[in-house]
């Protein structure tokens, strides 16, 4: 970002030029400002390739104090416009995977409840729930619930970002406790396994709960 003044921030860019005739790339910062691109020379780059220029040229902005981050909203608890991003990139509902789980579930002739508490009084929601079936389905976000395989530790804050992970992991522990002790179902699913794979899971699932209950009741 570069900063107008007044609070004021604009997105910049970086533009390689190469003249012809003496085969010289030259490095330009951009931004737009009130209708107008200024743009400020960086110097010339010869890197072997386009981004090995990119990032030198974008060091020397760096470097001559022409960019700065854009202040993060009164509001955010994130601790960095990084964080915030990816923060803001992990949907807490209607994610890629929880629709891709939903749309292969309903294509199966299987219908269900989308982001409902399965239990009544106690405030903990599960993505897809057949209530009748008594099966909780949860679509676990990587980033949230500290997947073994994907998360990586945060370099800013990391205590804090530790502890907040740690909190959801025992409150998806006591959350399961909590709907096996009723005779719920719990089916956990991490966002970045087959979507195939987990509705063929949940509809298994399913027909062997629904085959027990006809059991029982014969």
């Amino acid at each position: 970002m570069v900063a107008l003044g007044d609070g004021q921030f604009a997105r910049a860019s970086v533009s390689l030029r190469l003249y012809k005739r003496t085969r010289r790339i030259r490095a330009v910062l951009r931004w737009s400002d009130a209708g107008k691109s200024p743009e400020i020379y960086l110097g010339e780059v010869s890197g072997s390739t386009r981004q090995a220029n990119l990032r030198v040229a974008w060091q020397r902005a760096w470097d001559r104090g022409l960019l700065t981050e854009e202040p993060l909203p009164p509001e955010s608890r994130a601790s960095s416009r990084e964080v915030r991003a990816v923060m803001r990139a992990n949907r807490s509902k209607d994610t890629k995977p929880e629709l891709a789980l939903r749309s292969l579930l309903h294509a199966k002739g299987l219908r269900y409840r989308v982001d409902a508490s399965p239990l009544q009084g106690i405030r903990r929601r599960a993505d897809v729930v057949f209530p009748r079936d008594k099966l909780a389905v949860f679509v676990d976000g990587c980033f949230w619930h500290g997947c073994p395989l994907h998360l990586r530790p945060a370099k800013t804050n990391a205590a804090a970002w530790a502890a907040k992970i740690e909190e959801n992991q025992a409150r998806d522990a006591h959350t399961n406790e909590l709907l096996r002790a009723a005779d719920w179902t719990v089916i956990r699913v991490w966002e970045h396994e087959d979507s195939a794979v987990a509705a063929e899971i949940v509809s298994k699932t399913l027909s062997r709960l629904r085959g027990r209950g006809q059991a029982s009741g014969s």
